[in-house]
C-alpha cells in the first residue's frame, strides 16, 4: 500500500466545544454538523456542560456528548474564585482523560468558559486546536489560548485586536443551514402569519428583562397605531414575569392574534425568517442571524457583557448602516417607540438596513472554517 493511499484512508476524530449561551453553541454546532459530512471524518464529539443549553442542542444534532462540570469564573478575589479554580482543574483532568480515550485529531472551540477545560487539556497533551472568536472583541479564553492554536478564525476584522496567533482568518460566523432553507413568505405560511409588517423582539437565548418590560409597556400603543404583527421571545427565565406584567397593562393580549409570545423558539429560524424587523440584544450570534435573515434591526446591547463586547458589536453594525442603536440606559418606552417608529414609518430606511445587513453575510464561513480545521489536523 502506498503512502498516498494511507493518507486518503485516514479518518479524523474531532472534539467540538463552546457553550453557556447560544452565541457560543450554535456556531460550534454548525461547524460540527459540517465536519460530520466530510468523507474523512470518523466521529465528532461535543464537549460541554450537561446542565446548559448545549447538551440538548448537541444531542438533537446527533453528536456524542462528553460532559465537563464548569461554570463561569466569579468576578473579584473571593473564596468562590478558589472553588472555581479547583473545579476548572478537575474538569481539565477529566478532559485529558477524554483525549487519551478518544484520541481526537483536533479540538475546535468557539470560546466561553465551557470551552476552557478541553482546550487546556488539548494544549497540555499537544493535541492541535483551532479557535473561532464569535464577537467583535475577543474573549478571555480566545486571548489566552490563541498563541497555542494552529490557527484562529474570527467573525469580525476588529476581533483580531489583542489576539496573538500564528494565523488568523476573518471568516464571519458560521451560519446554521436552517436559515438558508426558506424565504420570508414560506416562513410566514408555516406560522399562519398574514403578509404584513412583522417585528421579532428577542433578547438572545437567555432573554432580556429590560427589552421585555419596555415592549410590554408599548404594545397597546403599537397595535393601536399600526397594522403589524409582533413575535416576542421572552427567554425561559423571564416568561412568567413578562406575562404577569402583560396582564396588568394589556390584559386582552391573548385575544390579539397578531401578537405571538413564547419563552423560547426551538426553531428560531422560523420567526426570524418570517419577520421584517428585529429588536434584539447584540450578541454575535443574534447579529449574524439578523443579517442572514435580511432584517432591519434595533440593537439594544446588554450593558454588562464581558469586555463590553455587545456595545462594540452593535456600534459596528450601526457604523456599517445595518442597524439602529439604542443604549440600554436610555431604553425608556418613549425612546424605544421613537426608534422603532423610524423603521415602521420609513420603508426606505428599513429596506436600506435590510440590504446592508445582507451584505455583511459570509455564506462560506462554515466551509472556510472546516477547511481551516482540516488543514490544521493534517
Amino acid at each position: 500500500m502506498t503512502e498516498d493511499t494511507n493518507k486518503t484512508e485516514k479518518k479524523y476524530t474531532y472534539f467540538v466545544t463552546g457553550g453557556g449561551t447560544g452565541g457560543h453553541i450554535y456556531p460550534a454546532v454548525a461547524v460540527g454538523v459540517a465536519l460530520q459530512k466530510e468523507e474523512d471524518t470518523q466521529k465528532v464529539f461535543y464537549v460541554g456542560n450537561p446542565n446548559n443549553l448545549e447538551k440538548k442542542i448537541a444531542e438533537d444534532k446527533v453528536f456524542d456528548f462528553l460532559d465537563v462540570d464548569i461554570t463561569a469564573m466569579p468576578r473579584g478575589i473571593s473564596f468562590d474564585l478558589v472553588k472555581w479554580a479547583f473545579k476548572l482543574f478537575l474538569a481539565t483532568v477529566k478532559s485529558i482523560g477524554y483525549i487519551f480515550k478518544y484520541k481526537p485529531s483536533l479540538v475546535f472551540g468557539t470560546g466561553g468558559y465551557v470551552s476552557a477545560p478541553i482546550l487546556f487539556a488539548a494544549v497540555l497533551t499537544s493535541t492541535p486546536i483551532v479557535i473561532h472568536e464569535c464577537d467583535a472583541v475577543a474573549g478571555k479564553v480566545s486571548k489566552l489560548l490563541a498563541p497555542y492554536a494552529k490557527s484562529v478564525s474570527v467573525a469580525f476584522e476588529s476581533s483580531k485586536d489583542g489576539l496573538n496567533a500564528k494565523e488568523i482568518n476573518v471568516n464571519g460566523n458560521p451560519i446554521r443551514e436552517e436559515f438558508l432553507s426558506m424565504g420570508r413568505q414560506q416562513a410566514r405560511e408555516v406560522w399562519n402569519l398574514k403578509d404584513k409588517l412583522t417585528i421579532m423582539v428577542m433578547g438572545g437565548s437567555q432573554g432580556a428583562k429590560k427589552i421585555n418590560s419596555v415592549l410590554v409597556q408599548c404594545l397597546k400603543k403599537l397595535f393601536k397605531k399600526y397594522d403589524i404583527q409582533i413575535i416576542h421571545q421572552t427567554g425561559l427565565k423571564n416568561y412568567d414575569e413578562t406575562v404577569k406584567e402583560l396582564k396588568k397593562v394589556y390584559p386582552n393580549y391573548t385575544e390579539n392574534s397578531q401578537y405571538i409570545i413564547r419563552p423560547y423558539f426551538k426553531k428560531m429560524y422560523l420567526p426570524m425568517l418570517a419577520s421584517d424587523i428585529a429588536v434584539s440584544r447584540a450578541g454575535s450570534l443574534s447579529i449574524s442571524e439578523i443579517c442572514v435573515s435580511g432584517l432591519a434591526s434595533l440593537l439594544i446591547p446588554y450593558p454588562y457583557a464581558a469586555a463590553d463586547h455587545q456595545r462594540k458589536n452593535a456600534k459596528e453594525m450601526e457604523e456599517l448602516g445595518a442597524s439602529l442603536y439604542l443604549d440600554d440606559s436610555k431604553c425608556t418606552p418613549e425612546a424605544f417607540m421613537e426608534q422603532l417608529e423610524i423603521l415602521i414609518n420609513d420603508t426606505q430606511k428599513m429596506i436600506e438596513l435590510q440590504n446592508n445587513a445582507k451584505k455583511l453575510v459570509k455564506y462560506d464561513a462554515t466551509q472556510n472554517i472546516v477547511k481551516q480545521i482540516k488543514a490544521s489536523a493534517k
